[in-house]
């Protein structure tokens, strides 16, 4: 009993010392491994699946809050939104896209991508056993796990769902789109993850999900370094405040607490309850 109280109060200390990491969006502590920091405490599937949440929460706040209630204000989000002459930002799948462009700079080894059956763009065509895994997942929306021999990867694919009305509004009036019907709700593709090892210490788990929140980061940084050079008519004020209460931005402070207020129980849960 002893040691198993001893254990979950690690475990508590462990995941707060996450959190810090997280929120600060720095590098992976350079103080001296733990026996728990060292031993591999988590398979590889559970992290891919804590990653996968914050991304669900994250591409979802942002679909709604930014894109959805941003154009309500007038604000613009294009796919050529990096141009000098357009004046926007980016859809969601381009920011997932600039988040794992982030993430593949970095040290840690982990793989992001989007891919569908009907895709706008034809490289992100799913091909071989993430076709036939995808099938299975438009069916019952659950996670699918394998392992990729080719590229000696564990892989990852999630459902990824039609959240908001710009994501439907967007992708069926695109003029590449080889579907025009889709719905809220339906399955229009999977986020799929990728990593190399097949189970991950504490510290490299928290290097993972710290990954994915610096990627975050850069990608809103940019979108933002980008409204900065907007005409001052078009310019939103950047702030503690939201485009749902007008023409507003938040900092990326701002919106990463937000992502993490909405994860931390989850991310919590996942890490306490590891054996």
């Amino acid at each position: 009993m002893k040691n198993r109280f001893q254990n979950i109060v690690l475990k508590l200390v462990v995941f707060t010392f996450m959190i810090t990491i997280i929120n600060a969006c720095g590098g992976v502590s350079e103080e001296k491994d733990s026996a728990a920091d060292s031993e591999n405490v988590f398979s590889v599937n559970q992290v891919l699946e804590m990653v996968a949440n914050e991304n669900d929460v994250t591409r979802t706040l942002y679909t709604k809050a930014i894109v959805g209630a941003g154009k309500k204000q007038g604000m613009k989000f294009d796919e050529d939104w990096r141009k000098n002459e357009v004046e926007a930002g980016p859809l969601p799948a381009l920011f997932l896209r600039g988040i794992a462009t982030s993430i593949k700079k970095g040290e840690v080894p982990l793989g992001l991508y989007l891919g569908s059956d009907f895709p706008v763009n034809k490289a992100n065509k799913l091909k071989g056993t993430q076709a036939e895994l995808f099938e299975l997942i438009k069916k019952d929306q659950k996670p699918q796990f394998f392992y990729d021999k080719e590229q000696n990867l564990h892989t990852a694919m999630f459902a990824d769902l039609a959240s908001a009305d710009a994501c439907v509004t967007c992708h069926n009036n695109h003029k590449q789109t080889t579907k025009s019907d889709w719905k809220l709700g339906d399955v229009m593709g999977s986020t799929t993850w990728q990593y190399p090892s097949d189970s991950l210490s504490y510290k490299g788990a928290i290097a993972v999900l710290n990954a994915y929140s610096k990627g975050t980061i850069d990608t809103y940084k940019e979108y933002l370094a980008e409204v900065s050079t907007f005409k001052e008519s078009e310019k939103p004020e950047i702030g503690t405040k939201w485009p749902s209460q007008g023409k507003y931005l938040p900092t990326p402070e701002v919106f990463l607490d937000s992502v993490k207020k909405l994860t931390a129980y989850h991310t919590m849960k996942k890490l306490v309850l590891a054996k």
